[in-house]
């Protein structure tokens, strides 16, 4: 199992780091460690917390109190519940948009814009049962997505950006700077043929900080350190 880093814990939550590399739950496709997996050894009290996913062929996959998730390759900040009033809390501010999140990302070329928002609707892709689409033609209902943005550092090559999804679709950031364009550095699904820059060797997103209110009545910022890679990128960052 992949090291995994407590930010902060209570008697309702626990905040941690994703690493890369480990999966959130389980996907009835492969065996491997998850995150849910860690979750369940660490904290026995968590079974039967939140809620099962259930697959087209009948397999239930346990999610111990987990209410949202990241890519298998995003590194950062994930809040796990270890009540199911917890769990509840949290889903109803994640469900109505009341949590902040801020990501970092590289993003391949020059993003001209300091700031900026990307309003697109995403949609199953028609080419790929794998991939997500911000843009026409997509496969099924396109559901609304909007993401922010603001460019901290940027070369021709290159820029590193915050980026602040207010919805949370699956692939959103990675689909909407693809749109644009401008996808995530060494994304092996939305710009697989492009090279790898700046050392990395996973998609370069991570889950920078996150704004909550906590079932005790606090409202936190929690943030997750930067990744060994991401400091090394910034170090070797091109002028």
């Amino acid at each position: 199992m992949k090291k995994v880093e407590i930010i902060y814990e209570d008697t309702d939550v626990v905040v941690v780091n994703k690493p890369a590399g480990l999966v959130v739950h389980k996907d009835g496709k492969r065996d491997e460690e998850t995150l849910a997996d860690w979750v369940l050894g660490k904290y026995p009290e968590t079974k039967g917390v939140g809620e099962s996913m259930i697959l087209s062929d009948g397999t239930v996959i346990d999610r111990p109190g987990i209410v949202h998730r990241l890519d298998r390759d995003t590194t950062g900040v994930m809040i796990v519940a270890k009540t199911q009033d917890a769990f509840e809390f949290l889903k109803e501010q994640f469900q109505n948009r009341e949590v902040q999140k801020t990501y970092l990302a590289f993003v391949y070329g020059n993003v001209k814009e300091d700031d900026g928002v990307i309003d697109r609707p995403i949609a199953r892709s028609k080419s790929n049962f794998r991939l997500w689409s911000a843009q026409r033609g997509g496969r099924g209902k396109a559901r609304d997505a909007i993401t922010e943005y603001k460019v901290e550092k940027r070369s021709k090559e290159v820029t590193f950006i915050e980026v602040m999804p207010k919805t949370g679709r699956t692939h959103q950031i990675r689909t909407h700077f693809k749109a644009i364009n401008h996808p995530v550095v060494s994304d092996a699904l939305y710009a697989p043929k492009r090279d790898a820059m700046l050392g990395f060797e996973r998609l370069a997103l991570h889950a920078h900080k996150l704004a909550v209110a906590l079932p005790n009545g606090k409202n936190e910022t929690f943030e997750a350190r930067l990744p060994d890679d991401f400091v090394k990128a910034l170090e070797v960052f091109p002028e």
